[in-house]
């Protein structure tokens, strides 16, 4: 075995040995040289090369998303480090748990006028679950700053910053260990309700017949089954989800934007929650929270091992419990009670899903038609990831079949790391992955495309309208030169040749029957990566969604 010469290299590495840590996404550099040579030297992690520092961390991001466990990003001095903030900061808000090593050089050498330095000590303190900023020589403090870092990352589901001070000579290796480092435990964490909060929130559930459960980002297979159908048959209990949610049932409303646009106030005072049960991370639909800031339910609870946003002002309790643990012990001590709130959605639901199809039938092809034929093509037992903006919203406006998983960097809700999150997400799952990207985030990413670790079954589907969509869609714009410049970013830009470079397979479709048999080939090819771009019109697309509000009614 080859080990680093440094010692404080050779205990930053043992510890992550000790701690289970597999997965490790090295940024080509020199003063990181340590850590690379003790990593890549040991077969018990998997070393990824990427080099662009803002895609391999949100690759690692993408890999810790799937694994649920800690994935380390290694960086060289210097303002490498800085470019691991995007998904450093969407790990913290998205609770992925994220480790970033960083060389540094001595804090002799900061601020003198030396090359390729800066102040990395907690540079990232606004996000960080931790910062261990460690000394050149090798101590027990060192062992356990480094210790606790990744215990954090563990146990708290967050980033961890690790800063190690290397001198040169950088490149030199020994063939035995000369450390013998400080393995601390990691903390038992044990969450459960009392029988005094069953007690006393069963109460208030018995007695309200209008419960609105809303579920934001969740991951796959988080609910049971029984708890599902237990909500699903209480008259009182309406569960609002998003593609996201990750959470199906027949009953379940999932197209909540289509569901509450056109209400009037009367409406809306009528669907009005006595208690709002959130539970899952960060919810899309601005609707949905305007909805619930200007009618407030008496109660809001949350459910949450480690926090709970106020998103709409009226957070009454936490239950620091995950949240199928706490049907399992809140369920069994509720009784269903008489109400129409959950007919009366679903009437509404059912009214829609009509105007739905009606206005789905008569519209041309579009960004909307497009979606209505990308979603449910989508392989069966797939993975789908999604980029934010335009992507994100137009899906919330199709179903997607309970089989295939739902991804999206909604943390910061950034248009930066989707390719590279994608990419990285399919590396860590077998699944065929397939991700959604509207054109500017396609491009932003592009670099994420360089790497040697793309399946040979992910798909890219780019929807191209020449520009950032979403603004047309916002309220105030207005067609002229800094409208298309400085918002929009119009341009005539395609991926044909990024595709070609990057050795992936290439097509296009510019209308409904071309998408069609375009989709067919997309997922028959698994010989190579593929990109199918499609060509929607720019200014059309805009007045088509809408309109599809103003039909709804």
């Amino acid at each position: 075995m080859i080990y680093p010469k440094i010692p404080l290299a050779q205990s930053i590495i043992e510890i992550c040995l000790a701690k289970g840590i597999k997965n490790i996404i090295i940024s080509p550099g020199s003063r990181n040289a340590p850590l690379t040579i003790g990593f890549v030297n040991n077969p018990e992690f998997n070393c990824y090369s990427i080099a662009d520092e803002r895609c391999a961390a949100f690759f690692a991001l993408g890999i810790a998303q799937q694994t649920q466990k800690p994935a380390v990003v290694v960086c060289t001095s210097g303002s490498a480090l800085l470019n691991y903030y995007p998904a450093f900061a969407e790990a913290f808000y998205s609770q992925i748990p994220l480790i970033v090593i960083s060389a540094d050089r001595p804090q002799g050498k900061i601020d003198i006028g030396d090359g390729q330095t800066i102040r990395q000590e907690n540079v990232f303190k606004n996000h960080s679950l931790y910062n261990a900023n460690l000394t050149e020589e090798v101590s027990v403090k060192n062992d356990l700053k480094i210790n606790k870092a990744i215990n954090k990352a563990f146990t708290k589901k967050g980033p961890v910053h690790i800063n190690a001070p290397f001198e040169e000579p950088l490149y030199q290796t020994v063939s035995k260990l000369d450390v013998d480092v400080t393995i601390s435990a990691f903390a038992k964490v044990n969450h459960k309700i009392s029988i005094d909060e069953i007690v006393e929130f069963t109460n208030i559930w018995n007695k309200s017949k209008k419960k609105l459960i809303l579920v934001g980002e969740n991951k796959p297979n988080e609910i049971d089954a029984a708890i599902i159908e237990s909500l699903a048959k209480d008259d009182s209990v309406v569960v609002m989800t998003e593609n996201t949610s990750n959470l199906h049932h027949p009953s379940f409303l999932n197209n909540i934007d289509t569901i509450i646009t056109p209400f009037a106030k009367k409406e809306f005072k009528e669907l009005q929650p006595d208690i709002l049960v959130t539970f899952g991370g960060m919810v899309v639909s601005k609707r949905i929270k305007a909805f619930l800031r200007s009618y407030k339910p008496k109660h809001h609870w949350h459910i949450d091992t480690l926090r709970a946003y106020d998103t709409f002002g009226c957070l009454t309790h936490h239950f620091k419990v995950n949240p199928n643990q706490f049907f399992h012990q809140f369920l069994r001590f509720t009784i269903p009670i008489k109400s129409k709130y959950r007919s009366i959605h679903q009437d509404i639901a059912a009214l829609r899903a009509s105007k739905h199809k009606e206005y789905l039938s008569k519209i041309p092809f579009s960004d909307f038609k497009a979606f209505e034929k990308i979603i449910p093509s989508l392989p069966k037992d797939s993975m789908l990831h999604l980029s934010n903006s335009s992507a994100i919203r137009y899906a919330q406006l199709i179903a997607v079949v309970a089989s295939v998983e739902v991804f999206c960097n909604r943390g910061t809700s950034g248009i930066d790391g989707s390719t590279s999150t994608a990419i990285g997400a399919a590396v860590a799952n077998a699944k065929p992955t397939v991700l959604i990207a509207g054109d500017i985030g396609f491009l932003y990413d592009s670099n994420a495309l360089w790497n040697a670790y793309t399946p040979k079954n992910f798909k890219i589907i780019l929807i191209n309208n020449g520009g950032g969509g979403i603004f047309r869609i916002l309220p105030g714009h207005e067609e002229t030169t800094v409208f298309n410049t400085f918002f929009e970013t119009s341009h005539c830009l395609t991926a044909e040749q990024l595709a070609k470079m990057y050795g992936f397979e290439y097509s296009i479709a510019s209308d409904e029957a071309s998408l069609e048999s375009s989709l067919k080939n997309l997922y028959a090819q698994n010989d190579k990566p593929s990109i199918l771009e499609i060509f929607t019109p720019t200014l059309e697309n805009n007045k088509i969604l809408l309109q599809y509000f103003k039909e709804l009614a």
